[in-house]
């Protein structure tokens, strides 16, 4: 039971972690849209930033270019395990593929049942083809009917008619157990995997590229704790007893280095035709699932609300992902290219014994991540892009750091493919991740429902009235996703690599504009 606080008569909802299995899909599964106006992104102005802090301005033009999907329903989810939300699944594709499936799955370590899906698949069909044939012959006895009768062959048929009813309401009743129970068990199946991927858990991943080398320091080196306490940047001892452990407050030059590095990380990625986002940090569960995440459970890394089917997102990722779900874009308007900023909540489960200390691992931080919907055909080349946006960025700083094609067991569920970015971090005496990139392709909008209509017409010698068989059918975009600058972390790297012997910290070049011109951090208290 949850606890409720009363402040001048307003109720506060807290915040619980609840149980339930992990959700996830396969890339081939197809899911029914739900009903729901949306509009696409028009084009955005190109303009050069004037800082300090001149963006996180609403800058989107939206222009009605967006076909909205028919409608159908969407299971709410009910205490006996029914799914949340319904899928139409392309089984036979799996069934077809089993070997390459059981082998991707084996790849990922993934717990995911292939064979208690392909067996639930052959009942539901045997299922179906007894409903097809009852229906048949109801239609038939119904249609006998309408003729002239005696009354005796009227009273078989009625009678006839009746049993057959039965049959097929107990034989429906068995099908919709047999479909959520099949729908449960296949949304475990991870997206299939890059054939470049390595093969194993996270040390296998191999290095991409490598950038520059650990500063070599002639004085002996502190890490961002010392530094912020120096420095008067940081707060923990409060921030724990108002909020509890891994909280923390921002303080003196710290906020204006976390508003820079915000603004400064628009700025670059919004020349590269991004266009900005502030989102909701409240999400629906479903939203979460349908990202590939898991809302609940002992490990889960979402706080929900209870209560309620809410969640505190982890990541922009994720209402980004629902801005257009359950829409038909133009071709046209693709790719659709967002950079969001957010915070971010987490509840670190099952983190004890990795680095916690300070702000490499919180439960609350700010990041700008980027997002991107594009045509099947061209996810690879953004997903380049993507990385090499991040590594252009980190560049810039000055930062050394090596980027990694992450292995097979490292991905998640929704990635095709994955490429982790690890600083230098000289405080911790070791590389630190501050940014990944995943290729999702079409695992997400099958979820989410995000398709599009492809420009071209489709070949037809019978078109339909008003021309509409004359259009192309339509295919889900694919999505990707990567951190442009999760602040925490990029603090740690900036505090830590560019400390001097005086106590001091340097204010990389690209920041000062930011920052008001300011160059450098000095120590509140000097010792003379």
């Amino acid at each position: 039971m949850g606890l409720h606080s009363y402040f001048g008569g307003a109720t506060i909802q807290t915040l619980k972690m609840a149980a339930v299995p992990a959700s996830a899909s396969y890339s081939r599964f197809v899911f029914s849209p739900i009903s729901r106006n949306l509009v696409a992104l028009d084009s955005f102005p190109r303009h050069s930033p004037s800082p300090p802090f001149p963006l996180l301005a609403r800058a989107v033009s939206m222009a009605a270019a967006v076909q909205t999907t028919p409608p159908s329903s969407e299971d709410i989810g009910t205490a006996t395990g029914k799914p949340q939300w319904k899928a139409a699944i392309d089984f036979k594709w799996i069934r077809d593929n089993r070997e390459a499936v059981a082998e991707n799955i084996r790849k990922r370590n993934s717990k995911a049942s292939l064979e208690l899906v392909l067996e639930l698949y052959e009942k539901m069909l045997a299922v179906q083809k007894e409903v097809e044939r009852l229906r048949g012959e109801r239609n038939a006895v119904a249609n006998m009917m309408k003729g002239k009768l005696e009354p005796s062959e009227r009273l078989k048929f009625i009678e006839k008619g009746k049993n057959l009813k039965e049959a097929l309401a107990s034989f429906e009743e068995d099908l919709v157990k047999l479909s959520d129970e099949l729908q449960q068990e296949a949304q475990s199946i991870p997206n299939m995997t890059h054939p470049d991927v390595p093969i194993g858990g996270e040390d296998s991943s191999a290095v991409r590229k490598k950038v520059g080398s650990p500063r070599e320091f002639s004085f002996s080196v502190k890490d961002h704790l010392q530094l912020g306490k120096e420095l008067d940047l940081f707060d923990f001892d409060a921030a724990a007893e108002v909020s509890g452990s891994k909280f923390y407050y921002l303080k003196n030059e710290a906020v204006l280095l976390e508003m820079a590095l915000v603004n400064w990380t628009l700025s670059q990625v919004m020349q590269k035709g991004f266009t900005p986002l502030i989102t909701p940090e409240i999400v629906r569960s479903s939203i979460v699932e349908k990202c590939g995440f898991q809302p609940r459970g002992d490990n889960t890394q979402a706080y929900s609300i209870e209560g309620s089917d809410q969640c505190l997102i982890g990541t922009a990722e994720i209402p980004v992902g629902g801005v257009h779900m359950d829409s038909i874009l133009a071709e046209t308007v693709l790719p659709l290219k967002y950079a969001a900023f957010s915070h971010c909540f987490r509840t670190e489960a099952g983190a004890a014994g990795l680095a916690t200390r300070g702000l490499y691992r919180v439960h609350q931080f700010s990041k700008v991540e980027m997002f991107v919907l594009c045509r099947p055909d061209e996810s690879d080349t953004y997903h380049e892009e993507l990385i090499t946006i991040e590594e252009d960025l980190f560049s810039s700083l000055g930062l050394h750091y090596k980027t990694l094609d992450m292995a097979s067991e490292d991905l998640g569920a929704p990635a095709y493919r994955k490429f982790d970015v690890e600083a230098w971090m000289p405080g911790l005496g070791r590389y630190g991740e501050i940014s990944s990139a995943s290729n999702c392709t079409d695992y997400q909008s099958r979820r989410l429902g995000i398709r599009y209509r492809p420009a071209e017409l489709a070949a037809s010698t019978n078109p339909k009235k008003g021309g509409k068989g004359n259009l192309a059918p339509t295919k889900f975009v694919h999505t990707l996703n990567a951190t442009a600058c999760a602040v925490p972390r990029m603090m740690i790297c900036l505090l830590e690599n560019n400390q001097q012997e005086d106590g001091s910290v340097i204010i990389p070049e690209p920041l000062r504009p930011f920052m008001g011109g300011m160059e450098v951090i000095l120590p509140k208290h000097h010792t003379g």
